[in-house]
C-alpha cells in the first residue's frame, strides 16, 4: 500500500538542522509530523509544493524574545515570525514574564515594555499556560520564569534593597510551582532596577528551585560594558551553585569603549564551558534596544526612540534632534519621554561578527513587539543571518547558519524532536530561496516583511506564504523541555 502524506515538498535542497552537508531530495508531512524523507517519487499526497532547489529546513527557533503577550494575541500577531520562518519562540527573557504575577497599575520599566498594564492578570504560570492553551499562537512557545516578576510579586515596589530571606524563599516556592507546571527556567535582567539591587546570594537562593529539575538559568547579566567579565564570572558562579545548565542572553560588549573586547569574553565563557554547560544567544545588529532610561544618553551613543507614553509622536525620531528641538541636554529630553523605549548603537560591528561565528552562539531575536517603532531585529534576524552575513559575508556556510537557528537551539533548551529534518520529527518547517533571502525591515523602516521566505509550517500546518502574508491557523503549542539534567561541558564543534 502506498503511503499517502498530507504534503510532500518535492526537489528541496535539505538542510537537517544538524550542521551536516545538504542533500537534495523531497521530504513528506503527514499530520504534525515529518512522515518521510528522500525520493517520494512513488508517494502521493494531498499537497504538493515543488521547491525547484530551494531550502527545506526546520523551522527556525527563536532563543530570546519578548512575545509573552502577543503570542496570547491571535496568530496574525506573530506574521513578525513566521514571516521569517521562526516557528517557536522562547519567552520570559531578561527577568520580565507575564507570569507569575498580577499588577493593578503599570509595571515599572523595563516590564512595561514588554506587555502592557492590561496584562498582568495571571497569578500562577498555570493560568497562562491555560490561556495559551485556549488561544493557541501560530508558533510553538517555550516559557522562562522571570526574576524581576518574582521580585515584584514578593517584594511589591519595595525592589531598591536584597530581598529579605522570607522574600527569597517565597519566590524560590513560585518558580518551583511554575517550573511544576511547564515553564523551562529561570532568568535575570541583573541590569535593571527592579533587580540590580539583588545581590549574587538572592539569585543563587531563588535558582535552588532549579536544582535537579534541568531547569536553565538564562540571564541579561549585570553589566554587558565595563564590567562584563565580572559579569560572566557572575553569571558562572549562580548556574554552577544550583547545577543549572546556563545561557547568556544577548552577548554583547557594550558602548564605545568596549569596542572589540571579545576577544576577552570568549575565551572566558570557553574556559568555563569546557567544565560546565553555557552557551549564548546573539542577534546580528550592531544597535540594542530596551527602556530609554536604562543607560544616561551620551553624545557618542545615537539613541532613537522607539516608543514614548507622553509623547508618541516622537517614536521613529532621533533623541538628539528631539533635543535640539526642545532646547535641552540629551538627559532631559529622555527624562521628559518616559515611559518610553529606545534603539541605542552602542556595539562594533567586529564583535558582533566574532560573537555570531563562535560555536556556543545561538541566534536570538530580543524584539519588542509593543514598540510603535521598533528595532529591525523584530522583522529582520533570520533572514539577516542566512542572507547578509552566511551568504553575503561568508561568515559561515549556511549549513552552520541553519545549525545555530534550529538543532543546536533546540539542544540546548531541551526541545525534543524539533530543530531538525528528520523521520518521526515534528513538522516545523521553513522554506525559502537561498539565493534572495533577505532581511528588507531597517532602523527607518522596522515592519518590513523579508525576501526569499516562501512558506513557514508549524506543526506541519501552513502559517505563512510570501505571497498570502499570515495565516489564521492557531498551529502553535506550548512545549516543555526535556528535564534531563545536563552537568557535563558544552559541545564547542558546530
Amino acid at each position: 500500500m502506498t503511503l499517502r502524506c498530507d504534503l510532500i515538498i518535492r526537489d528541496a535542497t535539505l538542510i537537517d538542522g544538524t550542521g551536516a552537508p545538504r542533500r537534495r531530495g523531497d521530504i513528506g508531512v503527514k499530520g504534525d509530523r515529518i512522515a518521510a524523507i528522500g525520493d517520494l517519487s512513488a508517494m502521493a499526497a494531498d499537497r504538493e509544493v515543488m521547491a525547484e532547489g530551494r531550502v527545506v529546513a526546520p523551522g527556525f527557533i527563536d532563543a530570546h524574545t519578548h512575545d509573552d503577550q502577543v503570542v496570547l494575541c491571535g496568530p496574525a500577531c506573530m506574521l513578525c515570525k513566521t514571516s521569517q520562518g521562526v516557528t517557536t519562540v522562547v519567552v520570559g527573557n531578561c527577568g520580565i514574564s507575564l507570569s507569575p504575577v498580577t499588577m493593578a497599575t503599570r509595571p515599572p520599566p523595563p516590564l512595561d515594555g514588554v506587555c502592557a498594564p492590561e496584562w498582568w492578570i495571571f497569578d500562577s504560570f498555570a493560568a497562562y499556560a491555560d490561556r495559551l492553551r485556549a488561544n493557541p499562537s501560530a508558533v510553538n512557545t517555550l516559557a522562562l520564569i522571570g526574576h524581576m516578576s518574582l521580585r515584584i510579586g514578593a517584594m511589591g515596589r519595595d525592589l531598591d534593597r536584597p530581598a529579605t530571606d522570607r522574600e527569597a524563599e517565597a519566590m524560590r516556592k513560585q518558580l518551583a510551582q511554575a517550573l511544576a507546571e511547564g515553564a523551562v527556567g529561570l532568568s535575570t535582567g541583573l541590569f535593571y532596577p527592579p533587580s540590580k539591587h539583588a545581590p549574587t546570594d538572592e539569585v543563587i537562593a531563588v535558582a535552588e528551585a532549579l536544582r535537579g529539575t534541568g531547569g536553565l538559568y538564562v540571564t541579561h547579566m549585570r553589566d554587558e560594558a565595563d564590567h562584563v567579565l565580572d559579569s560572566i564570572e557572575e553569571t558562572l558562579k549562580i548556574g554552577a551553585a544550583v547545577g543549572a545548565p546556563i545561557i547568556i542572553s544577548h552577548h554583547k560588549c557594550a558602548q564605545p569603549e568596549n569596542h572589540g573586547r571579545s576577544v576577552e569574553t570568549l575565551p572566558l565563557i570557553e574556559r568555563h564551558a569546557a567544565q560546565y554547560p553555557v552557551a549564548f544567544d546573539m542577534y546580528p545588529y550592531t544597535a540594542s534596544s530596551t527602556s530609554l532610561g536604562a543607560r544616561k544618553p551620551r553624545p557618542d551613543v545615537a539613541v532613537t526612540v522607539t516608543t514614548s507614553v507622553p509623547h508618541p509622536e516622537m517614536a521613529g525620531r532621533a533623541l538628539a534632534d528631539i533635543a535640539t528641538e526642545w532646547g535641552v541636554s540629551l538627559e532631559d529630553a529622555a527624562a521628559r519621554l518616559m515611559p518610553a523605549g529606545g534603539v541605542f548603537h552602542n556595539m562594533g560591528e567586529e564583535d558582533v561578527r566574532r560573537i555570531m561565528a563562535h560555536p556556543l552562539s545561538m541566534i536570538g531575536s530580543d524584539g519588542g513587539p509593543l514598540a510603535k517603532h521598533p528595532h529591525p531585529r523584530l522583522w529582520g534576524t533570520f533572514p539577516r543571518v542566512l542572507g547578509r552575513y552566511s551568504r553575503d559575508l561568508g561568515l559561515f556556510d549556511l549549513e552552520t547558519a541553519v545549525h545555530k537557528m534550529t538543532g543546536r537551539t533546540a539542544s540546548i533548551f531541551g526541545i525534543a524532536d524539533r530543530g531538525v529534518l528528520r523521520e518521526g520529527a515534528f513538522a516545523d518547517l521553513v522554506l525559502f530561496d537561498a539565493a534572495t533571502v533577505a532581511d528588507r525591515a531597517t532602523f527607518t523602516e522596522p515592519r518590513q516583511v523579508a525576501d526569499g521566505i516562501v512558506e513557514t509550517w508549524v506543526n506541519g500546518a501552513s502559517v505563512y506564504t510570501h505571497a498570502g502574508g499570515a495565516s489564521d491557523t492557531p498551529a502553535g503549542r506550548l512545549l516543555r523541555r526535556d528535564a534531563t539534567p545536563l552537568l557535563g561541558p558544552s559541545p564547542l564543534a558546530v
